[in-house]
């Protein structure tokens, strides 16, 4: 929807959004970029098209509707033809019983528009307004099963021999069987919410898997005959050597999906049955979100704000490969993107874009490594340093030697929890009082799978099991319970698990949360729905410093902090267990040792 900049700055000036002088700095802005004030707006982040969409609709006197494409029937959608419905944005998404016709469009002042549906469906109609974003998705339930299309798509290419074939041009061309077969693939994956695609070659065929909320599934087998299309057509996407199939390769491409931009990084590895190739999918409409809703709370939350508003020093993140680091680096360093700001990152690979941040690749074959980009970023005047991961001593001591200089610097360890990246950072070699002086805090962290908040179901637990939970989590019967109850209550307070009632009392533990075994329609029938994290933060005190310059080991290390108030990685979970975000077999999952 298309709104007036007369309009705009009304609306946002008489809702007390922006001022005029802001607006028109903006309207400066779009007009040398040759762009509407509205796009402008809404990518400054002046207000959100939704939010922006309902403003409107108060102001016309049109009523407002968010739609879920999950409550629209099929015959009802039908109505208006897709093509129709997509041309104009438009969608019907209920008749009453009286012939009524709601219909919903991101501009209703398309007179043209409702013009022409009302002569398709009549004139009895109700017109809402909807966000665009909003009727984009409702358009992809005309799509139907996209598992469906797809099996018969690869039912045409099933060949009884099931040998490998000659690769032709017609195969791998736009509109063949395996560029369908590839769209298909991907775009299951996307409303799966997968983050990666896995296409793997077996002895007679192709398996397909998603990871999906951190676990490998299965969801598809092709033909054996379509492995070499299939690779050479994501090849061409990915702009890799099409005829190179003994060493790996990297490439990256971007693809549409109900209105919102996704990047696929694509690696190709030669194993012994053919060429295996993984797809990273990366959101690039996805906004950073704020450290609460990534799973921070209580000290956590408080050590890694300070320690962020620092004007110098190192903050390092810890944990294995998908734990999560990098959408923590990108949620801080999109909180801290200001225009005042230079920040400079150099990454291996540049996973997520943040607009107005000077992102860097690494290259190893010409030179261009960590260390080295390091250097090259500190002549750069950079306020923010952000290093992809800290693989050697050459990498920590520039590290370290740019937070002594008044930079603050981010990045990323591979080690088991906080407590250990102290004793590591000694040795690659960096001095002890360094390491004290420099260091602001340290994260450790996990993902567990996120309960589904729809079917969940709620149990009291047997004395067996609390008596495990008590050897598991060192919590100490004498106790009873108190502390773990304190945590509880603040978490609530903090609104972690939502309005979940409490599940403990200062004697014992109540109840418990699992995952329903049969699942619902919202979490596609698996319990589970995204993911959390769960986070230690350790923050350097006085004490805490000391004992670095004192060569204690990490053990000690980690009991001054639990002292001071830090909760590890497992109590964490165990209270969002208790809150009803994850399960206590999720989090010992992800944090037995």
């Amino acid at each position: 929807m298309r709104i007036s900049d007369d309009t705009l700055i009304t609306l946002l000036t008489r809702n007390n959004i922006a001022s005029v002088e802001q607006l028109n700095t903006l309207k400066e802005e779009g007009a040398r970029l040759n762009r509407s004030l509205q796009e402008v707006v809404i990518e400054k982040q002046v207000i959100t098209g939704p939010e922006l969409t309902k403003l409107f609709a108060a102001y016309a006197d049109i009523p407002y509707i968010e739609l879920d494409p999950r409550d629209i029937p099929q015959d009802i959608l039908n109505k208006i033809p897709e093509r129709i419905a997509r041309q104009y944005n438009a969608v019907i998404f209920q008749v009453d019983d009286d012939g009524l016709v709601h219909l919903a469009m991101d501009d209703p002042d398309d007179v043209q528009a409702v013009s022409f549906i009302e002569k398709e469906v009549g004139e009895n109609t109700r017109i809402y307004i909807a966000s665009h974003d909003n009727i984009l998705m409702c358009l992809e339930n005309y799509r139907g099963d996209v598992n469906e299309e797809l099996n018969e798509v690869i039912d045409i290419q099933r060949e009884d021999d099931g040998t490998a074939q000659q690769v032709t041009e017609a195969e791998v061309a736009e509109d063949s069987p395996i560029a369908q077969t590839v769209n298909l693939l991907l775009e299951y994956a996307i409303r799966s919410q997968a983050s990666d695609i896995h296409i793997e070659p077996r002895e007679s065929f192709v398996q397909i898997r998603y990871r999906i909320d951190g676990v490998l599934r299965e969801v598809n087998q092709l033909p054996r005959n379509v492995l070499g299309a299939l690779v050479s057509r994501i090849k061409i996407l990915s702009n890799l050597k099409i005829d190179e199939r003994r060493v790996p390769q990297d490439g990256r491409f971007k693809i549409k999906v109900a209105g919102k931009q996704y990047a696929l990084r694509v690696s190709t590895l030669p194993i012994a049955d053919g060429e295996k190739v993984v797809m990273r999918i990366l959101d690039e409409s996805n906004q950073a979100i704020t450290l609460s809703d990534l799973g921070y709370w209580g000290h956590s939350l408080t050590v890694i704000t300070e320690a962020i508003a620092e004007p110098n020093g190192m903050v390092l993140i810890t944990g294995p490969t998908g734990s999560g680091k990098s959408t923590s680096l990108f949620s801080v360093l999109t909180m801290l993107n200001r225009p005042d700001v230079n920040i400079s990152t150099v990454e291996d690979p540049v996973e997520y874009k943040i607009p107005g941040v000077n992102q860097t690749q690494t290259n190893v074959k010409a030179g261009m490594t960590f260390a080295n980009g390091l250097r090259a970023l500190l002549r750069q005047d950079p306020n923010i340093i952000m290093v992809g991961e800290i693989r050697d001593g050459e990498t920590a001591n520039l590290g370290v030697q740019a937070a002594l200089t008044g930079h603050l610097v981010f990045t990323t360890l591979h080690t088991n929890n906080a407590a250990t990246s102290l004793p590591r950072l000694l040795d690659m070699g960096i001095e002890p009082f360094l390491i004290a002086s420099t260091v602001k805090a340290v994260v450790g962290q996990r993902l567990v799978r996120r309960l589904c908040m729809t079917c969940r179901q709620q149990y009291t637990p047997e004395r067996p099991q609390v008596e495990e939970m008590i050897k598991l989590f060192n919590l100490r019967e004498g106790q009873k319970f108190a502390d773990i109850h304190d945590l509880e209550v603040q978490a609530a307070e903090e609104k972690v698990g939502g309005d979940t009632p409490l599940s403990t009392d200062d004697k014992t533990i109540l109840t418990m949360w699992k995952a329903n075994p049969d699942g619902c329609d919202e979490c596609n029938h698996t319990g589970y729905k995204g993911r959390i994290g769960i986070y230690e933060v350790l923050g350097t005190s006085i004490p805490v410093q000391k004992m670095i310059v004192s060569n204690a080991t990490s053990n000690q290390i980690q009991d001054q902090a639990i002292a001071e108030g830090m909760l590890t990685m497992q109590t964490d979970g165990l209270i969002k267990s208790l809150r009803g975000n994850t399960t206590l077999e999720e989090v010992l999952r992800v944090t037995r040792e």
